[in-house]
């Protein structure tokens, strides 16, 4: 057992960590109740950016690490399913962000009046990877089995089933932590999605009050274009609401109005992982001998830190 890493979840928490440690060496097995495709993550519009993720000055940091790395997958996005693509986020002011913002050198710029969207009074132009998560899931599930892991379809009902199999055992399971760990303080912040066909948009645009529940937002990714959104706190439902459907493609249409004719392909909801004080990444000695390492509580940015986070907790699992 001594070279034995179990990680528990699949979402791109889970399976970028299982990466890094399986092509650092280690036997690892990802445990997990529901394949990929079936998580949070898997629904994600995965346009890399920290937001709603604390704390704030190693979120930085592992956002920078991890668009290190979605800059180099971009080479092959086809394969990846990571795209460099330019947008604006209406409302953003450079000098407002954090020291992160200062190694964007190149890839953001204040935009003048002239250059903002009918609607829209400031903004921050910006090229940043746009992950397509279907692709990217399965990407990250094959490099994995490449470099010898293993991922085994197993619900759990304590993480002192896989230390009793592991010597390092990581927790990457997003709101399971509630009753796995447990942890009482996570809870979801709901996000739904409406997906259309593109009638032509090429750049992503974003428009977040993180005071209110209402989202806009639109990216294309290949096939769709991906419709935004909604913040809903504590809100456990998986049901995509009809009236608020209507009203993400309205609040889209006004910044774009050829979405307003765009023929709807379906609907997505997904729950983000949210913690009070942010992501939980730390590690302690687990039961039957193990160290545990939990690794979860990423809010609405887990692809946006997702390398960083998984570096880190390889560096905590040694």
């Amino acid at each position: 057992m001594s070279g034995d890493v179990i990680v528990v979840g699949s979402g791109v928490i889970g399976l970028t960590t299982a990466v890094v440690l399986a092509e650092e060496g280690r036997r690892v097995r990802v445990w997990t109740r529901e394949p990929a495709q079936a998580s949070t993550s898997a629904v994600a519009g995965a346009l890399w950016w920290p937001y709603r993720i604390e704390p704030a000055a190693l979120a930085g940091e592992w956002s920078l690490a991890s668009l290190r790395v979605y800059e180099e997958l971009a080479n092959r996005p086809q394969e990846t399913g990571v795209r460099l693509v330019a947008g604006v986020h209406s409302g953003v002011r450079q000098a407002a962000l954090g020291p992160w913002a200062r190694q964007l050198a190149g890839s953001v710029r204040e935009l003048p009046a002239d250059e903002l969207p009918d609607g829209v009074t400031s903004g921050l132009w910006a090229r940043l990877p746009l992950i397509d998560m279907p692709v990217h899931l399965d990407w990250l599930r094959t490099r994995f089995e490449t470099a010898g892991g293993t991922v085994e379809t197993r619900g759990i009902g304590s993480l002192d089933e896989a230390a009793a199999e592991a010597k390092v055992v990581v927790n990457c399971t997003g709101l399971g932590a509630r009753d796995l760990v447990p942890d009482p303080g996570m809870s979801p912040v709901r996000g739904q999605l409406v997906l259309v066909e593109n009638p032509g948009i090429d750049t992503w645009f974003t428009a977040a009050d993180e005071a209110s529940s209402e989202l806009t937002y639109y990216f294309p990714q290949p096939g769709r274009l991906v419709l935004g959104g909604t913040a809903g706190e504590h809100s456990w439902s998986l049901e995509p609401d009809p009236a608020t459907a209507t009203a993400i493609v309205e609040r889209c249409a006004r910044i774009r109005p050829e979405i307003a004719g765009a023929r709807v392909l379906g609907h997505r909801v997904g729950l983000r992982p949210s913690r009070p004080g942010g992501v939980r990444l730390s590690a302690a000695p687990g039961p039957h001998a193990s160290r545990l390492i939990h690794n979860y509580g990423h809010g609405g940015a887990g692809v946006t830190v997702a390398w960083g986070c998984a570096h880190a907790a390889a560096a905590l699992a040694r």
